[in-house]
Parts: structure tokens; sequence; C-alpha cells
């Protein structure tokens, strides 16, 4: 299945314009859930300073604190795992996205700037892999920046602050392991899931 979706994606003519626009694609259909999520973090943040309250006076009781906390969101109409479940929801689609990118199919005998789609950047060192690390590198420092942005107006436990500082640049590291054609998916999904969200925190309500 994969190999014939990549094929269709090579007979394109411009495999790497493809799985741009495949990625794009994609991402439009599951804008919904997206939407949702957001929606639901949205939410959950307007309820923080009651949490916060019930986290002071239940610190050290979890079971209490849950059961309050649950409250809370039951009151409010608003569900604990509001902004989770339509996240959860796109992972079938992104594990065909990633099967497509990694797996021998046409689609990664294509190339970008000379260089093949299938190649790793450990096997040549090309060139165009350090641009795309550059690129990940600044979609990663500005998801980075955004994400502090919204730590000040809804606050987060001391250890989510150092994984929001490290947790983006990870792309790079993945993008390093795995073929020019994940790479090239993945700054093209990282790019629109920061301005999306951005975009999305910015118009809903």
């Amino acid at each position: 299945m994969f190999a014939d979706l990549g094929a269709a994606l090579a007979s394109f003519g411009m495999p790497a314009l493809a799985i741009v626009l495949f990625t794009i694609v994609v991402r439009l259909a599951l804008h919904p859930f997206y939407r949702a999520a957001v929606r639901g973090e949205k939410a959950k943040a307007k309820l923080a300073p009651e949490i916060q309250k019930l986290q002071k006076k239940y610190g050290k009781d979890l079971m209490r604190l849950s059961e309050e906390s649950q409250k809370v969101y039951k009151r409010n109409g608003v569900s604990m795992f509001a902004g989770m479940l339509p996240m959860l929801a796109t992972i079938p689609f992104f594990m065909v996205i990633y099967q497509v990118v990694t797996t021998p199919n046409p689609l990664l005998e294509g190339t970008l700037f000379g260089t093949s789609l299938g190649t790793h950047f450990t096997s040549g060192f090309a060139w165009v892999f350090f641009v795309l690390f550059g690129l990940l590198a600044v979609v990663a420092y500005v998801t980075v920046k955004w994400q502090q942005s919204r730590m000040t107006t809804t606050p987060a436990p001391g250890f989510m602050t150092g994984l929001v500082k490290v947790l983006p640049f990870g792309t790079i590291l993945v993008a390093a392991y795995l073929p020019l054609a994940a790479g090239l998916y993945l700054l093209t999904t990282t790019t629109w899931t920061i301005a999306e969200r951005a975009l999305l925190y910015r118009i809903l309500s």
C-alpha cells in the first residue's frame, strides 16, 4: 500500500514538491481536529486559576485533587482531556505519511537539488541537509518562543517549561536519522503546525 501511494505521488514528476503538497492536503483534512483541540485547550486555560487553587489546597492528596478537578471541569462543561482526543485521532494519518517517506518506494527515487530523497545524512553529508537542519532550527525557535508566550497566560509545571525549550529541536535529530524525504515532511508539517496553532489561538474565542 505504501509503495503504491509513493508511486502515485512520484508520478506527478516532482517528488519533493509532491511530498510538500501531500503533507499540506493531509493537514488541511485534519484541520477540524486541530481546531477542536485548540478550543479544548483554551477552555481548559480559562479554568487554570481554579485548578491552581485546588493544587495548592490538595497538592499532597492526589486522589482528592483529581476528584475536585473533575468537578470543576464538569461544572463548566469541559472535559479533562479536552485538546488531547482530537490530536490522538490524527495519529493514523501521520503513521501513513511516515511510512510513505521512510519505506523504499518510487517516491524516494526522486531528488531535491540533486540529492536523492532516499539519502540519509550520515551516508553523504550533502549540503541540502544543512539547509534543512537550519530551516528546522528556525521553525523550532519560533515554536519555542510562541509556546513560552502562551505560558505567560497559562502557567505550566516547571518540568514542562524545560521540555518546551528542548522538544521542538528534536526534529533536527529525527531528520538526521531518517531519509531526506522524511526531513522535508518534518519541515512542512512543523511549519504548518506553528502557523496553524498561532492563527487558531488568535481567531478562536
